[in-house]
């Protein structure tokens, strides 16, 4: 940020020295710095030196005109919001800025309650900085999608495929497969690479704030609102909006999506003013959405809306392949995190595994790794260490003559894993212990039973 007080900074770019002067004035009463210049070629000069957080822009001035020098501040730094000023306020010109990447058009004599929301605008796009996607290295390095599973390539060349155009697109998948990761390779690869990713969790924003949310609202349009919000919508302008748990929306708040993606406009709470946007959505759900549909949850029109370009994400058990890649990948990037040498994983810990079903996918896996570097005090993960980690995360024990956990633990995936160890021992027992017999009673290959006392770490010294 150019500053030396914590304060957001604006250029303004006038060769009315007076319109300078006043616009100043409203920045400095409203918290902000300023530095003023009164040609299109210093503000090049100031723009390649300095960073700012907003630029204020006359249209009509001598040599090099506003739209000639939006071109080049837009080649410098894209990110920065740029408006456009100007005391003949055509429609061409409006349009021309904005195709050219201007935020926003204003009509001289400039309206303080026109300023304020792009003030706050400009502020906010500062704020989410670390949300933003700016195509570098390090952030492709960040969200690669692992793996070379055929499933994976499927996805690969989806990504580069639809990239580098416009089309919405919706992922679906359990969670933990890598959704976000999808849709930030898509806007990575996309021509709006150098533009604002936002992400939105439909299903942590309580029913009654998600409006607020995702259209933002002016001061007082309810109890609570004591300030103009910028909503999420008008932070992805030109960038990409990802929607995630789309499934978990109301009705209510879906029937205004659609309304915007029809129209590319939309009203903060409490305004009249129409904005309009230019955003690409990339939605994702783990919901089965033809079901929602069904069951009156889930509108049709909007899921054929957003299901233009549609992505699967296969789970994990579906692509064990990629395993041995995904934790080779996780235990080089945790040591970089922990700046520490990398950890390697044993052959026979590797292959234990690929015999977990993995209910929480990718995000367990890595979560399962991080808990294995942490409480291995060697350099060396073996099957060992793998199987306690798992008895840990399930809420088991090591071995079949010790009691199950009587209440199955907090969570699903607990109470699952443990109520299954249980029901395999009980039927073991029931078939005193003979593999083939129990394997037919419960529904179950030789081979998946196998895993499964592996997995549970079910010893059949318990023969009888």
């Amino acid at each position: 940020m150019n500053n030396t007080c914590g304060k957001p900074t604006a250029l303004i770019v006038d060769d009315e020295e007076s319109i300078c002067k006043t616009l100043a004035g409203v920045l400095s009463d409203e918290g902000w710095a300023s530095e003023m210049v009164y040609s299109g070629a210093d503000a090049i000069l100031a723009f390649k030196d300095r960073r700012f957080n907003l630029v204020f822009l006359d249209v009509w001035m001598k040599h090099l005109d506003g739209l000639q020098t939006l071109q080049k501040l837009k080649e410098i730094n894209s990110r920065t919001p740029v408006v456009i000023m100007s005391g003949h306020g055509k429609i061409e010109t409006a349009v021309k800025a904005t195709k050219l990447g201007a935020y926003n058009f204003l009509e001289k004599p400039l309206s303080l309650e026109k300023i304020l929301p792009i003030l706050e605008f400009a502020k906010k796009i500062d704020v989410t900085e670390a949300e933003v996607l700016n195509g570098s290295k390090f952030s492709r390095r960040n969200y690669e999608l692992i793996g070379s599973s055929a499933a994976i390539g499927a996805v690969h060349r989806q990504i580069k495929s639809i990239a580098k155009r416009n089309s919405w697109v919706l992922i679906t998948g359990e969670n933990g497969t890598g959704k976000e990761v999808v849709a930030r390779n898509i806007h990575l690869h996309s021509q709006r690479a150098d533009k604002n990713f936002v992400a939105v969790n439909c299903a942590a924003i309580p029913e009654e704030l998600i409006e607020s949310e995702l259209f933002g609202h002016v001061k007082g349009a309810f109890t609570d609102a004591t300030a103009l919000k910028i909503g999420k919508f008008e932070l992805a302008n030109h960038g990409t909006l990802f929607l995630d748990e789309i499934g978990d929306m109301s009705l209510k708040t879906q029937a205004k999506i659609l309304r915007i993606l029809q129209e590319q406009s939309f009203q903060r709470l409490g305004d009249n003013a129409t904005i309009s946007i230019d955003v690409r959505v990339v939605a994702a759900t783990n919901k089965n959405l033809a079901e929602e549909i069904r069951n009156g949850t889930f509108r049709e029109d909007l899921y054929y809306r957003l299901n233009v370009v549609p992505i699967f994400m296969v789970p994990l058990r579906d692509r064990k392949d990629d395993i041995s890649v995904l934790v080779e990948h996780f235990l080089g990037k945790i040591a970089y995190e922990f700046k520490e040498t990398p950890k390697v994983m044993s052959a026979g810990a590797v292959e234990l595994f690929k015999t977990y079903y993995w209910p929480g996918n990718v995000r367990e896996l890595k979560n399962m790794i991080e808990r294995l570097c942490i409480v291995v005090g060697s350099d060396l993960i073996v099957e060992a260490d793998v199987r306690e980690v798992f008895a840990m995360a399930d809420g088991s024990v090591s071995s079949v003559g010790n009691n199950i956990r009587s209440d199955y633990g907090d969570s699903l995936k607990e109470a699952r894993s443990a109520f299954e160890r249980s029901f395999i021992v009980d039927k073991l027992e029931e078939c005193n212990w003979n593999i083939s017999k129990t394997a037919e009673l419960i529904g179950l290959e030789r081979s998946n039973l196998h895993r499964k006392l592996r997995l549970y770490d079910i010893a059949l010294r318990g023969r009888r």
